[in-house]
């Protein structure tokens, strides 16, 4: 699944440089291409880092290609996005959501400190 203008692709083997180690707030959609939520999602996710470009990076990657991420963070379920910050998870949300649920959910944990992890 091609990822948008503002989505890109990360995978193992840039994981850590990509999202662990930049300096804003990351957006990790784990997703599969079998997967229909993860179409279903696609566009959502697509017009929220849109939306948001330049405050939050958002990014995908493929479980399959991808499976040591994918284990590292506990990746069973698809679609799952993970936001992380200054290197940490912060938030955990499993299965797909409408826009404004995202954006309703993201903007609430964007809120917090960095220290406060939340799962759905």
């Amino acid at each position: 699944m091609p990822s948008g203008p503002s989505v890109r692709s990360v995978t193992d083997a840039t994981f850590v440089d990509q999202v662990l180690l930049s300096d804003g707030p990351v957006l990790v959609d784990f997703w599969a291409a079998w997967c229909k939520p993860c179409r279903a999602m696609a566009p959502v996710i697509e017009q929220f880092a849109a939306a948001h470009q330049g405050r939050i990076t958002v990014v995908k990657l493929d479980v399959d290609k991808n499976r040591e991420s994918a284990e590292t963070y506990g990746i069973t379920t698809v679609p799952t996005l993970k936001l992380f910050r200054g290197g940490r998870e912060v938030a955990s949300i499993v299965g797909a959501l409408p826009r404004k649920a995202l954006e309703t959910r993201l903007r609430e944990v964007l809120g917090r400190g960095p220290g406060t992890r939340s799962r759905s």
